[in-house]
């Protein structure tokens, strides 16, 4: 890569660490509430659902901005509303508030996806390494944010520990406003070609910033109402048989990858030996009373999955991406069948499903992200990651609900065979898209 694509794929990869740092460390948290405060798995899982909505929501406008502002400000404003909403956190004394705090996380991490994105899209050169890399970094704040928040609630109130993540958000706003690269270097002015039929380009099909007749956008000639009606215009332009089918696809993901992580180190728990059968002589030791084995083995889970994105990323380079897309739905709805009985037969068939899960899970979010690209146009490529991350992510999020119902109503058994659903009807759009595609 060159030093731009390097510019790109750092800045990016850490706010993307960030996002997913602060994403994932609320299982961590819910494992506490269960305890600190008199609620449900049900009701628990309703209120983190409703962040996670907001998150995904949120992902549209966000790309629609992003087309119009360019990528460094979104990034840096969803940085200052992260940390933020996780001092706000920090002094939450009731579930509303929680609530709340993680209603404005959602709002504000929700934007970073159509930015980032579009910005590696459409200014790196090496686009399937870059979209590698930036996986593996929000891989690692994947891994990062439950490790830090099971270690530091070894030793301190839960409130206290989300006051100390405000930090890492207050240290990247400081080098965003710092980055410089070119978020064009990678468009080709003649048109990329859309695998289901015509080019797809700023010319064949330009976005709402492009369309005038003066060489200014059409919302600032024509204010609002022809604003809107640019938004309808691009999106309806967008939503080929292609792209929709694509949508579908992460919607499969978005429910599967929400439903399992969310309540997973509190399943984790249940198949895990006593911590004094762990720890030995180190039993009664004041941490052990706070050593919860289980969010070190989700945390490795989701470590392998760093692997499982340079992996996927690697393969959108090599391979079709629809036939990886089978694949990998394929073999997630094995392990999702297979989790229970595996668990239960011992450790080491429990540390291996949960590093096939974890690698697989996080496998195919860049053989998604690369096909949006190949079936959107590069002007409108933050509204076709808006709409992605409106389905991962915000329709995603209804995996938290139904995983908490399930667990209260069937319980893991059940639970887990449901949410083997989500591949398995994954994989048969991945199929469908392989044949629109002419099955090569």
């Amino acid at each position: 890569m060159d030093d731009n694509d390097r510019a790109i794929v750092s800045f990016t990869g850490l706010a993307h660490a960030l996002v997913h740092t602060y994403e994932l460390s609320i299982p961590i948290f819910v494992v506490v509430w269960l305890t600190e405060f008199p609620v449900t798995t049900a009701t628990l899982g309703t209120v983190v659902a409703v962040g996670y909505a907001l998150f995904g929501a949120g992902a549209l406008p966000g790309g629609v901005l992003t087309d119009r502002y360019g990528s460094n400000t979104l990034v840096t404003l969803c940085l200052v509303g992260m940390g933020a909403s996780f001092l706000l956190l920090s002094v939450a004394p009731t579930v509303p508030v929680i609530a709340v705090a993680l209603g404005l996380w959602g709002l504000s991490a929700s934007v970073y996806h159509p930015a980032g994105l579009a910005l590696i899209s459409k200014g790196v050169e090496e686009r399937g390494t870059g979209f590698a890399y930036h996986g593996m970094a929000g891989n690692a704040g994947i891994a990062l944010g439950p490790l830090v928040t099971a270690l530091l609630l070894l030793v301190a109130d839960w409130r206290l520990v989300a006051a100390l993540l405000v930090l890492p958000a207050v240290g990247a706003v400081a080098y965003a406003r710092t980055a410089e690269f070119d978020e064009m270097a990678a468009v080709d002015t003649a048109g990329e070609a859309s695998p289901d039929g015509g080019e797809a380009s700023d010319e064949s099909r330009p976005s709402s910033d492009q369309r005038s007749d003066g060489g200014e956008s059409n919302a600032a000639a024509d204010g609002p109402p022809n604003s809107l009606r640019d938004f309808l215009a691009d999106s309806r332009a967008l939503f080929t048989v292609g792209f929709t089918l694509a949508m579908l696809v992460v919607m499969a993901n978005g429910l599967f990858y929400r439903g399992v992580l969310t309540f997973l180190p509190d399943v984790l728990g249940g198949f895990l030996p006593p911590v004094g059968d762990v720890l030995g002589l180190f039993a009664d030791s004041p941490l052990a009373a706070e050593f919860d084995l289980a969010s070190y083995l989700y945390v490795g889970l989701l470590t392998v999955g760093i692997g499982g994105q340079y992996a996927g990323g690697k393969l959108t380079d090599r391979i079709p991406t629809p036939i990886g897309m089978v694949a990998v739905f394929a073999a997630l709805a094995v392990v999702a069948v297979l989790f229970v009985p595996a668990a239960g037969a011992g450790i080491a068939p429990l540390l291996a499903v949960s590093a096939a899960l974890g690698f697989l899970l996080f496998a195919l979010q860049p053989l998604y992200q690369a096909t949006i690209a190949e079936y959107s146009p590069p002007g409108d490529r933050g509204l076709s990651y808006g709409y992605t991350y409106l389905c991962s992510f915000g329709i995603g999020a209804a995996g938290a609900a139904i995983s908490g119902y399930l667990l209260s109503t069937v319980g893991v058994d059940g639970t887990f065979l449901g949410l083997a659903l989500f591949p398995v009807f994954g994989l048969g759009v991945a199929l469908a898209l392989w044949r629109l595609d002419g099955g090569h």
